[in-house]
Protein backbone atom coordinates (compact mmCIF):
# COMPACT_ATOMS: atom_id res chain seq x y z
CA UNK A 1 0.00 0.00 0.00
CA UNK A 2 1.40 3.36 -1.05
CA UNK A 3 0.45 6.72 0.45
CA UNK A 4 1.06 8.72 -2.75
CA UNK A 5 -2.09 9.02 -4.82
CA UNK A 6 -4.30 11.06 -7.11
CA UNK A 7 -7.90 11.87 -6.32
CA UNK A 8 -10.26 9.38 -7.92
CA UNK A 9 -11.81 12.08 -10.10
CA UNK A 10 -8.41 13.15 -11.42
CA UNK A 11 -7.33 9.56 -12.01
CA UNK A 12 -10.50 8.97 -14.01
CA UNK A 13 -10.23 12.24 -15.93
CA UNK A 14 -6.69 11.45 -17.00
CA UNK A 15 -7.46 7.80 -17.83
CA UNK A 16 -10.49 8.83 -19.90
CA UNK A 17 -8.38 11.31 -21.87
CA UNK A 18 -5.73 8.64 -22.48
CA UNK A 19 -8.28 6.08 -23.64
CA UNK A 20 -10.04 8.69 -25.76
CA UNK A 21 -6.94 8.92 -27.93
CA UNK A 22 -7.24 5.19 -28.65
CA UNK A 23 -10.99 4.97 -29.23
CA UNK A 24 -12.51 7.80 -31.25
CA UNK A 25 -16.02 6.43 -30.72
CA UNK A 26 -15.85 7.66 -27.12
CA UNK A 27 -17.71 10.92 -26.50
CA UNK A 28 -17.90 12.64 -23.13
CA UNK A 29 -20.81 14.62 -21.69
CA UNK A 30 -20.97 16.73 -18.54
CA UNK A 31 -23.60 18.66 -16.57
CA UNK A 32 -21.59 21.88 -16.38
CA UNK A 33 -19.28 20.36 -13.77
CA UNK A 34 -16.24 19.46 -15.90
CA UNK A 35 -13.85 21.45 -13.70
CA UNK A 36 -15.09 19.41 -10.73
CA UNK A 37 -15.47 15.95 -12.28
CA UNK A 38 -12.27 16.71 -14.26
CA UNK A 39 -13.77 15.60 -17.53
CA UNK A 40 -12.11 18.83 -18.62
CA UNK A 41 -8.96 16.82 -19.42
CA UNK A 42 -10.91 15.06 -22.17
CA UNK A 43 -12.61 18.32 -23.19
CA UNK A 44 -9.29 20.11 -23.65
CA UNK A 45 -7.84 17.24 -25.70
CA UNK A 46 -10.91 16.45 -27.81
CA UNK A 47 -13.23 19.50 -27.86
CA UNK A 48 -15.19 18.13 -30.83
CA UNK A 49 -16.12 15.03 -28.79
CA UNK A 50 -17.07 16.83 -25.56
CA UNK A 51 -20.58 18.15 -24.83
CA UNK A 52 -21.59 20.35 -21.91
CA UNK A 53 -25.33 19.80 -21.54
CA UNK A 54 -25.62 22.24 -18.64
CA UNK A 55 -27.09 21.77 -15.18
CA UNK A 56 -29.74 19.35 -16.41
CA UNK A 57 -28.92 15.77 -15.47
CA UNK A 58 -32.08 14.19 -17.01
CA UNK A 59 -31.28 15.89 -20.32
CA UNK A 60 -27.67 14.76 -19.96
CA UNK A 61 -28.83 11.14 -19.85
CA UNK A 62 -31.18 11.51 -22.81
CA UNK A 63 -28.54 13.19 -24.99
CA UNK A 64 -26.15 10.35 -24.14
CA UNK A 65 -28.81 7.80 -25.12
CA UNK A 66 -29.18 9.46 -28.51
CA UNK A 67 -25.44 9.32 -29.04
CA UNK A 68 -25.35 5.65 -28.06
CA UNK A 69 -28.10 4.91 -30.61
CA UNK A 70 -25.97 6.69 -33.22
CA UNK A 71 -23.10 4.29 -32.55
CA UNK A 72 -20.95 6.32 -30.17
CA UNK A 73 -19.77 5.27 -26.69
CA UNK A 74 -21.04 8.11 -24.48
CA UNK A 75 -19.56 8.65 -21.03
CA UNK A 76 -21.67 10.81 -18.71
CA UNK A 77 -19.89 12.78 -15.99
CA UNK A 78 -21.92 14.26 -13.13
CA UNK A 79 -22.21 14.50 -9.37
CA UNK A 80 -23.29 11.14 -7.99
CA UNK A 81 -26.14 12.35 -5.80
CA UNK A 82 -27.64 14.31 -8.69
CA UNK A 83 -27.29 11.83 -11.52
CA UNK A 84 -28.47 8.85 -9.45
CA UNK A 85 -31.55 10.65 -8.12
CA UNK A 86 -32.48 13.57 -10.35
CA UNK A 87 -31.95 11.56 -13.53
CA UNK A 88 -33.12 8.21 -12.18
CA UNK A 89 -36.25 7.97 -14.31
CA UNK A 90 -34.24 8.58 -17.48
CA UNK A 91 -31.60 6.06 -16.41
CA UNK A 92 -34.26 3.48 -15.60
CA UNK A 93 -36.28 3.89 -18.78
CA UNK A 94 -33.91 5.09 -21.48
CA UNK A 95 -30.69 3.39 -20.34
CA UNK A 96 -31.57 0.31 -18.28
CA UNK A 97 -34.90 -0.73 -19.78
CA UNK A 98 -33.80 0.17 -23.32
CA UNK A 99 -30.36 -1.41 -22.71
CA UNK A 100 -28.48 1.46 -24.32
CA UNK A 101 -24.69 1.57 -24.31
CA UNK A 102 -24.32 4.50 -21.88
CA UNK A 103 -21.54 4.75 -19.28
CA UNK A 104 -22.34 6.77 -16.16
CA UNK A 105 -19.26 8.15 -14.39
CA UNK A 106 -20.73 9.08 -11.03
CA UNK A 107 -18.33 11.43 -9.27
CA UNK A 108 -18.37 12.86 -5.72
CA UNK A 109 -19.88 9.62 -4.38
CA UNK A 110 -20.26 8.52 -0.79
CA UNK A 111 -19.45 11.26 1.72
CA UNK A 112 -16.73 12.78 -0.44
CA UNK A 113 -18.77 15.93 -1.16
CA UNK A 114 -18.49 16.52 2.56
CA UNK A 115 -18.92 20.32 2.59
CA UNK A 116 -22.19 20.37 0.63
CA UNK A 117 -24.02 18.27 3.18
CA UNK A 118 -26.75 15.61 3.11
CA UNK A 119 -28.35 16.72 -0.18
CA UNK A 120 -25.05 16.10 -1.97
CA UNK A 121 -23.88 13.04 -0.08
CA UNK A 122 -24.40 9.97 -2.25
CA UNK A 123 -24.97 7.11 0.17
CA UNK A 124 -27.81 5.21 -1.52
CA UNK A 125 -26.71 5.16 -5.16
CA UNK A 126 -25.31 1.62 -5.20
CA UNK A 127 -28.60 0.26 -3.87
CA UNK A 128 -30.55 2.22 -6.47
CA UNK A 129 -28.38 1.23 -9.41
CA UNK A 130 -28.02 -2.45 -8.56
CA UNK A 131 -31.81 -2.74 -8.57
CA UNK A 132 -31.98 -1.70 -12.23
CA UNK A 133 -32.09 -4.75 -14.55
CA UNK A 134 -29.12 -4.93 -16.89
CA UNK A 135 -27.10 -2.26 -15.06
CA UNK A 136 -23.46 -3.09 -14.34
CA UNK A 137 -22.18 -1.42 -11.15
CA UNK A 138 -18.44 -0.89 -10.66
CA UNK A 139 -16.75 0.68 -7.61
CA UNK A 140 -12.94 1.00 -7.98
CA UNK A 141 -10.50 1.26 -5.09
CA UNK A 142 -7.60 3.40 -6.33
CA UNK A 143 -6.08 5.24 -9.27
CA UNK A 144 -4.36 2.17 -10.74
CA UNK A 145 -7.62 0.27 -10.74
CA UNK A 146 -9.53 3.19 -12.25
CA UNK A 147 -7.08 3.23 -15.17
CA UNK A 148 -7.58 -0.52 -15.62
CA UNK A 149 -11.37 -0.22 -15.61
CA UNK A 150 -11.74 2.56 -18.20
CA UNK A 151 -11.18 0.40 -21.32
CA UNK A 152 -13.10 -2.53 -19.81
CA UNK A 153 -16.14 -0.35 -19.19
CA UNK A 154 -15.93 1.37 -22.57
CA UNK A 155 -15.71 -1.95 -24.42
CA UNK A 156 -18.54 -3.57 -22.46
CA UNK A 157 -21.79 -3.58 -24.42
CA UNK A 158 -24.47 -2.22 -22.16
CA UNK A 159 -25.11 0.25 -19.34
CA UNK A 160 -22.44 0.79 -16.66
CA UNK A 161 -22.53 2.81 -13.45
CA UNK A 162 -18.96 3.72 -12.44
CA UNK A 163 -18.78 5.12 -8.91
CA UNK A 164 -15.99 7.61 -8.13
CA UNK A 165 -15.00 9.58 -5.07
CA UNK A 166 -14.23 13.30 -5.14
CA UNK A 167 -11.33 12.60 -2.83
CA UNK A 168 -8.14 10.62 -3.13
CA UNK A 169 -7.83 7.08 -1.88
CA UNK A 170 -4.45 5.55 -1.00
CA UNK A 171 -3.08 3.15 -3.59
CA UNK A 172 -3.75 -0.45 -2.53
CA UNK A 173 -2.48 -2.21 -5.65
CA UNK A 174 1.25 -2.54 -6.29
CA UNK A 175 0.62 -2.48 -10.04
CA UNK A 176 -2.34 -1.97 -12.33
CA UNK A 177 -4.63 -4.93 -11.58
CA UNK A 178 -6.32 -7.16 -14.11
CA UNK A 179 -10.01 -6.41 -13.70
CA UNK A 180 -13.05 -8.16 -15.05
CA UNK A 181 -16.76 -7.46 -14.74
CA UNK A 182 -18.25 -10.00 -12.36
CA UNK A 183 -14.96 -10.79 -10.58
CA UNK A 184 -13.56 -9.80 -7.20
CA UNK A 185 -9.95 -9.50 -6.08
CA UNK A 186 -8.44 -11.35 -3.11
CA UNK A 187 -5.93 -8.99 -1.46
CA UNK A 188 -4.93 -11.17 1.49
CA UNK A 189 -5.85 -14.55 2.96
CA UNK A 190 -6.73 -15.59 6.50
CA UNK A 191 -8.81 -18.30 8.13
CA UNK A 192 -10.63 -16.45 10.92
CA UNK A 193 -12.83 -13.88 9.17
CA UNK A 194 -13.50 -12.65 5.66
CA UNK A 195 -13.80 -8.93 4.98
CA UNK A 196 -15.54 -7.99 1.72
CA UNK A 197 -15.24 -4.38 0.67
CA UNK A 198 -15.18 -2.00 -2.28
CA UNK A 199 -13.94 1.42 -3.29
CA UNK A 200 -12.64 3.91 -0.76
CA UNK A 201 -12.94 1.50 2.15
CA UNK A 202 -10.43 -0.98 0.75
CA UNK A 203 -7.43 0.79 2.27
CA UNK A 204 -9.12 1.02 5.66
CA UNK A 205 -9.94 -2.69 5.53
CA UNK A 206 -6.31 -3.55 4.86
CA UNK A 207 -5.27 -1.41 7.82
CA UNK A 208 -7.84 -3.14 10.02
CA UNK A 209 -6.63 -6.55 8.81
CA UNK A 210 -3.07 -5.61 9.76
CA UNK A 211 -4.17 -4.58 13.25
CA UNK A 212 -6.07 -7.84 13.67
CA UNK A 213 -3.10 -9.85 12.42
CA UNK A 214 -0.97 -8.28 15.14
CA UNK A 215 -3.54 -9.62 17.62
CA UNK A 216 -3.29 -13.12 16.14
CA UNK A 217 -6.48 -12.94 14.04
CA UNK A 218 -6.04 -14.02 10.41
CA UNK A 219 -8.15 -12.02 7.95
CA UNK A 220 -9.11 -12.56 4.33
CA UNK A 221 -9.69 -9.27 2.49
CA UNK A 222 -11.72 -9.35 -0.69
CA UNK A 223 -12.09 -6.25 -2.83
CA UNK A 224 -15.36 -6.47 -4.75
CA UNK A 225 -15.30 -3.71 -7.39
CA UNK A 226 -17.99 -5.46 -9.43
CA UNK A 227 -21.04 -4.96 -7.24
CA UNK A 228 -23.26 -6.12 -10.08
CA UNK A 229 -22.75 -8.69 -11.44
CA UNK A 230 -21.36 -10.06 -8.20
CA UNK A 231 -18.63 -12.67 -7.80
CA UNK A 232 -20.83 -15.13 -5.91
CA UNK A 233 -18.26 -17.93 -6.14
CA UNK A 234 -15.60 -15.85 -4.38
CA UNK A 235 -18.07 -14.74 -1.71
CA UNK A 236 -19.12 -18.32 -0.97
CA UNK A 237 -15.52 -19.55 -0.97
CA UNK A 238 -14.72 -16.84 1.60
CA UNK A 239 -17.72 -17.79 3.75
CA UNK A 240 -16.73 -21.47 3.68
CA UNK A 241 -13.04 -20.84 4.40
CA UNK A 242 -13.51 -18.35 7.24
CA UNK A 243 -16.94 -19.07 8.72
CA UNK A 244 -17.66 -15.37 9.31
CA UNK A 245 -18.06 -12.40 6.97
CA UNK A 246 -17.85 -8.63 7.40
CA UNK A 247 -18.91 -6.23 4.65
CA UNK A 248 -17.52 -2.69 4.56
CA UNK A 249 -18.69 0.15 2.31
CA UNK A 250 -18.98 3.94 2.08
CA UNK A 251 -22.72 3.62 1.57
CA UNK A 252 -25.83 2.90 3.56
CA UNK A 253 -25.91 -0.57 5.09
CA UNK A 254 -29.25 -0.92 3.29
CA UNK A 255 -29.23 -2.09 -0.30
CA UNK A 256 -25.55 -1.80 -1.14
CA UNK A 257 -22.63 -4.23 -1.04
CA UNK A 258 -23.59 -5.51 2.41
CA UNK A 259 -27.09 -6.33 1.27
CA UNK A 260 -25.84 -8.00 -1.90
CA UNK A 261 -23.36 -10.18 0.00
CA UNK A 262 -25.95 -11.06 2.65
CA UNK A 263 -28.37 -12.20 -0.05
CA UNK A 264 -25.77 -14.62 -1.42
CA UNK A 265 -24.51 -15.93 1.92
CA UNK A 266 -27.85 -16.43 3.64
CA UNK A 267 -29.25 -18.28 0.63
CA UNK A 268 -26.31 -20.55 -0.09
CA UNK A 269 -23.97 -20.83 2.93
CA UNK A 270 -25.25 -19.08 6.07
CA UNK A 271 -22.52 -17.76 8.38
CA UNK A 272 -22.45 -14.81 10.81
CA UNK A 273 -22.40 -11.48 8.93
CA UNK A 274 -21.64 -8.00 10.20
CA UNK A 275 -22.15 -4.94 8.00
CA UNK A 276 -20.00 -1.84 8.38
CA UNK A 277 -21.53 1.15 6.62
CA UNK A 278 -23.60 4.25 7.20
CA UNK A 279 -26.60 3.39 9.34
CA UNK A 280 -30.13 4.29 8.27
CA UNK A 281 -29.43 8.00 8.62
CA UNK A 282 -28.29 11.11 6.76
CA UNK A 283 -24.75 12.30 7.47
CA UNK A 284 -24.09 15.89 8.45
CA UNK A 285 -21.68 18.34 6.84
CA UNK A 286 -18.12 17.85 8.09
CA UNK A 287 -14.63 19.36 7.89
CA UNK A 288 -13.34 16.66 5.55
CA UNK A 289 -14.34 13.23 4.19
CA UNK A 290 -12.18 11.23 6.62
CA UNK A 291 -13.74 12.91 9.64
CA UNK A 292 -17.23 12.21 8.33
CA UNK A 293 -16.40 8.59 7.60
CA UNK A 294 -15.06 8.14 11.14
CA UNK A 295 -18.05 9.91 12.67
CA UNK A 296 -20.60 7.77 10.84
CA UNK A 297 -19.22 4.32 11.56
CA UNK A 298 -16.57 3.72 8.89
CA UNK A 299 -13.38 3.97 10.95
CA UNK A 300 -10.67 1.33 11.11
CA UNK A 301 -11.69 0.62 14.70
CA UNK A 302 -15.29 0.05 13.53
CA UNK A 303 -14.02 -2.56 11.07
CA UNK A 304 -11.87 -4.23 13.72
CA UNK A 305 -14.79 -4.36 16.14
CA UNK A 306 -17.13 -5.82 13.51
CA UNK A 307 -14.61 -8.55 12.69
CA UNK A 308 -14.35 -9.54 16.35
CA UNK A 309 -18.15 -9.57 16.70
CA UNK A 310 -18.52 -11.81 13.65
CA UNK A 311 -15.89 -14.21 14.97
CA UNK A 312 -17.60 -14.22 18.37
CA UNK A 313 -20.90 -15.22 16.81
CA UNK A 314 -19.17 -17.99 14.90
CA UNK A 315 -17.84 -19.42 18.14
CA UNK A 316 -21.17 -19.37 20.00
Amino acid sequence: MSMGYLSQREAFGRALKEYGAENRDVVVLDADTSSSTLSKFFADAFPDRFFNVGIAEPCLVDVAVGMALAGFVPVINAFSALVSLRALEQIRTCVSYANTNVKIASSYAGLSDYKDGPTHHSIMDIGIMRMLPGMTVIVPADELEIKAWVPVIAQHKGPVYFRLSRDGTPVVHEKEPVVEIGKGLKLRSGKDVGVITAGTMTYRCLKAAQELTEEGIAVTVIEMPSIKPLDTALILDTARETGAVVTVEEHSILGGLGGAVAEVVTLHHPVPIERVGIQDTFARTGPDPDSLMDAFGLSVSDIVRACKEAIGKKEQ
